[in-house]
């Protein structure tokens, strides 16, 4: 058989379902106003929450550090073997005391560190019990794991612990998002935490969504909420949304890192991420450390929004965060309002299944320190005009 023979016909059934997925392409830097797809628009799809993405500040960094003979673009090999630079050990302390963890571990991606986490803590006999909103990553780390995948229903902590009190043997492990990507919606973590301890479960929590944005420092949701994480607790975070740069990290006890070092296969085969881009990271941190003119702007531009969706009768998400989805219902709605908006220069992206579930098709509209109140009002006024021309959501 064939690849085309067996794709084929699953390619053009995904396009009639109006599932079928198309890569935007960016022309300028990755900002507030930016030309996709020839197209000049406000952009309200991407994850840059404080707008550090064409930071100056970060940018002087870089080229700085091109100037430097002690850093090199390219890392030239594993952590484990010679590729381990100084800059990325620099940034993990500093992200380790920036969170009051004891140790911190770097890696290229996000994903990468969902399944590094799961695929080396947990074995055979051991249970993961699973938001069932959780991002993908979180997912298919799980499934790539050697424990037993439960998933319990979207913050449903009834639920949850009648799952937790079924199991007998093995360990037990939590995981959620932090703040969740599509619904932008918040994880208990005090009752995670007190859950996990009065159970003897391990809880993860991948707060990449939290990270930055929320909190003081930007110390993520256990800082907002007040939570403070146990020693069984594990942190992960994203430096490609919120820090504006590129890579992951897990935050954790001691214990906990050194174990990924040994045990983790996605960190011990892959080449470390660029020393130039961990020198990068560390100024990004030190200024999100320091927005919290960035972060009260960013809070003040949700508001902004959401009572200007409200006003409109929109179906807005019971959300606090920087992720405001407008459910349509079904995924041709999305489409077509998604377009519509692109053609009044404001690009936001269509969420349609797998991504969410049946039925829940939507705009995924994404705020940012970046935009401006007049962004925010030309956004609402072209949602208005979209509205009268395709009516009403479903």
């Amino acid at each position: 058989m064939s690849i085309e023979s067996r794709f084929k016909s699953r390619l053009q059934q995904r396009a009639q379902q109006h599932l079928y997925r198309q890569r935007p392409l960016t022309l300028t830097a990755q900002k507030a106003e930016m030309q996709i797809n020839g197209l000049p628009v406000i952009n309200f799809s991407s994850n840059d929450y404080l707008g550090l993405a064409n930071d100056p500040e970060i940018q002087e960094a870089v080229l700085q550090g091109l100037q430097d003979p002690l850093v090199s673009y390219g890392s030239g090999a594993a952590h484990l073997v010679t590729g381990h630079h100084l800059q990325h050990h620099l940034l993990e302390d500093e992200i380790a005391d920036w969170l009051g963890t004891q140790r911190a571990l770097l890696f290229s991606t996000g994903y990468m560190a969902n399944l590094a986490v799961q695929q080396a803590l947990m074995q055979k006999g051991d249970t993961i019990l699973a938001d069932k909103l959780n991002h993908a990553s979180l997912i298919d780390g799980a499934l790539h794991s050697d424990a037993e995948l439960k998933r319990y229903p979207h913050l449903d902590l009834s639920a949850l612990k009648r799952r937790l009190q079924k199991i007998t043997s093995g360990q037990p492990l939590i995981t959620t998002d932090g703040v969740f990507s599509m619904d932008g919606d918040m994880a208990p973590l005090a009752d995670l935490v007190s859950l996990a301890e009065s159970e003897q479960a391990w809880l993860l929590v991948d707060d990449a969504h939290g990270f930055g944005m929320l909190g003081k420092q930007g110390k993520g949701s256990f800082d907002l909420l007040g939570v403070k994480p146990t020693a069984d607790t594990i942190q992960i975070g994203t430096l490609g949304k919120a820090f504006g740069t590129s890579g992951a990290f897990v935050a954790g006890s001691q214990t906990l890192i050194e174990s990924l070092i040994q045990f983790a296969r996605p960190y011990i085969y892959t080449t470390a991420m660029s020393p130039l881009n961990a020198l990068a990271s560390r100024t990004a941190l030190k200024r999100v450390i320091e927005a919290e003119a960035e972060r009260e702007k960013l809070q003040r531009h949700i508001q902004q929004f959401r009572a200007g969706a409200k006003a409109l009768g929109l179906q807005l998400w019971e959300s606090q965060t920087a992720i405001q989805p407008i459910i349509l219902g079904n995924s041709e709605t999305a489409i077509t309002w998604s377009e519509a908006l692109k053609q009044k220069g404001v690009w936001v992206t269509a969420i349609r299944p797998p991504t969410v579930p049946a039925g829940q098709a939507r705009l995924r509209i994404t705020l940012s320190a970046g935009h401006t109140p007049a962004h925010i009002n030309a956004l609402l006024n072209a949602l208005k005009q979209v509205q009268q021309q395709h009516g009403q959501a479903n």
